[in-house]
């Protein structure tokens, strides 16, 4: 069993420290330490090599969108660690920045331990925990107010993706399924699973949750679509 290593990242110490508990309970996860700022968690990144780092949002100095981007810029070529993000609020308008930054997902500061513990586990073997329909309920509601989403220019490598490509693209920015994609085109889950693979290798993207917002930076999808 391989040990997933955790880096706890929060200004009150209190947290850090029940997290570290519900943690450390577990035989396959491993807290190997903590930091109360951004900055002190990309330099803790760096030398502690996690493979998950538990980030806050709102802390002071360096936030927890900063930190993320700077650990996915400056880590992601030597051990590849994965940022999953915690908030308080279930329809935060910083979370989708810290998903353009490079997190895995989010999740709730209250949410049970039983979830942060899977949450911690899913992300690790390298998959999003927020489904891409949450992440479009997001964008839906505060894309308005992201000048950084409505003024960018589009990414390029769109003109690189085949028209299925595209059009697989269209529907996992809607937060569908691979059987819901598969049934709109009729074809197999397994072709949608190929076409969803060459899109996100195309476009650089990490996961659907990426695609998703990618998907509004380029104008395919926009606020209020079906």
């Amino acid at each position: 069993m391989s040990t997933v290593r955790v880096l706890l990242v929060d200004d009150q110490p209190l947290l850090r420290t029940g997290f570290r508990l519900i943690l450390e309970a577990e035989p396959d996860i491993a807290v190997v330490g903590e930091a109360g700022d951004g900055a002190t968690a990309v330099e803790l990144t760096r030398s502690l090599l996690p493979d998950v780092v538990l980030m806050d949002i709102r802390m002071p100095g360096v936030d927890g969108i900063e930190a993320t981007r700077r650990i996915i810029r400056e880590e992601a070529a030597s051990h590849d660690p994965r940022v999953l993000i915690l908030t308080t609020f279930d329809l935060d308008e910083y979370v989708i920045e810290a998903v353009r930054a490079g997190a895995s997902g989010f999740l709730l500061k209250d949410s049970p331990p039983e979830e942060l513990i899977t949450a911690i586990r899913i992300v690790a073997a390298g998959d999003a925990i927020v489904a891409p329909s949450v992440t479009r309920r997001l964008l839906d509601k505060f894309a308005t107010r992201l000048p950084a989403v409505r003024d960018a220019a589009p990414p390029p490598g769109l003109a690189t993706l085949t028209d299925r490509e595209r059009e697989v693209l269209s529907h996992v920015a809607r937060g569908r399924s691979n059987a819901e994609i598969a049934a709109a085109l009729v074809v197999s889950e397994t072709t949608v699973k190929t076409h969803v693979g060459n899109v996100l290798a195309k476009l650089g993207l990490r996961d659907r949750v990426q695609a998703v917002v990618y998907a509004y930076e380029t104008g395919l999808s926009r606020p209020g679509q079906t």
